[in-house]
């Protein structure tokens, strides 16, 4: 992959087996010395009550390449919600990431030099499943799988504005399309 990587963005959805095992990140992918550097410097600096940005690790003391920083979609209260998403997604992130830089997707000549900023959900309902029954493997698995993947459609600029112009009309958005069911 030739060239400086500006800013480059990617969504992703992977569903597991149990309603609350769903990844769906969003990130934005660039050079540190471009806008995506000076963002993520803003938000390790701009830490909000709820929304803690930490980076993706794969251990204490041991932060991937290229430096990704975790950014919760939900307002997290709870001790327990806490070590759920700095526990097994955080880890699950961290491997997802390596594992696009060993598929080639992050070109490896560039991990210090690039910067990830990773939108992450841990859907709330993880913490109605009673304590010692969560399915840490399972949550570890699909966050690792949409790391990929959304780092995979962000490099490759997926989809492209072909396929979107082509499918616009038959693609349907989930929850519009439940309020035209009536089920929402």
């Amino acid at each position: 992959m030739a060239g400086r990587i500006v800013l480059r963005t990617g969504e992703a959805l992977v569903e597991g087996d149990l309603d609350y095992l769903c990844a769906e990140p969003e990130v934005v992918i660039g050079e540190l010395d471009g806008p995506v550097g000076q963002a993520l410097a803003t938000l390790v600096g701009d830490q909000v009550k709820g929304h803690t940005r930490v980076f993706a690790i794969l251990n204490s003391d041991v932060q991937v390449r290229p430096a990704t920083l975790m950014v919760s979609k939900v307002t997290v209260k709870d001790a327990r919600y806490t070590s759920i998403l700095m526990g097994s997604v955080q880890a699950g992130i961290a491997h997802g990431v390596l594992d696009a830089v060993r598929a080639g997707d992050l070109p490896k000549d560039k991990a210090n030099d690039l910067g990830i900023i990773y939108s992450v959900w841990l859907d709330p309902a993880v913490l109605s499943v009673p304590e010692g029954q969560i399915d840490h493997a399972g949550l570890f698995r699909v966050n690792r799988e949409a790391t990929a993947k959304v780092i995979r459609k962000a490099m490759r600029n997926e989809p492209s504005i072909d396929w979107l112009l082509a499918n616009q009309e038959s693609v349907t958005h989930y929850f519009h399309q439940l309020g035209l069911d009536g089920k929402v």
